[in-house]
């Protein structure tokens, strides 16, 4: 139905490997809350493939709305994260 062409595949695959990774780093790094906060993005990711992974079927259709709440949840948690990075102000 709505297969997708191995380059895309590709592209999907190590976009999720790229994110695991950078997950893994940012823990190392000791940034555990920005780790943390990749992991929503990380599981929206992984919802959208597996939809691919079944020929898009429409009896898995409630994973595009999981992508899409796990992607609103990833950014605003990675925007929180991100936020908490900046030095306090000084006066």
């Amino acid at each position: 139905m709505h297969s997708l062409s191995l380059g895309t595949w590709w592209i999907h695959v190590a976009s999720v490997i790229e994110w695991s990774l950078a997950i893994v780093l940012m823990q190392r790094r000791g940034l555990n809350g920005m780790a943390l906060a990749m992991l929503p993005a990380l599981v929206s990711a992984m919802a959208a493939c597996t939809w691919h992974l079944f020929d898009n079927a429409e009896s898995l259709r409630g994973l595009v709305t999981l992508q899409a709440w796990f992607t609103l949840i990833g950014n605003c948690t990675l925007a929180f994260a991100a936020w908490k990075l900046l030095p306090p102000k000084t006066a």
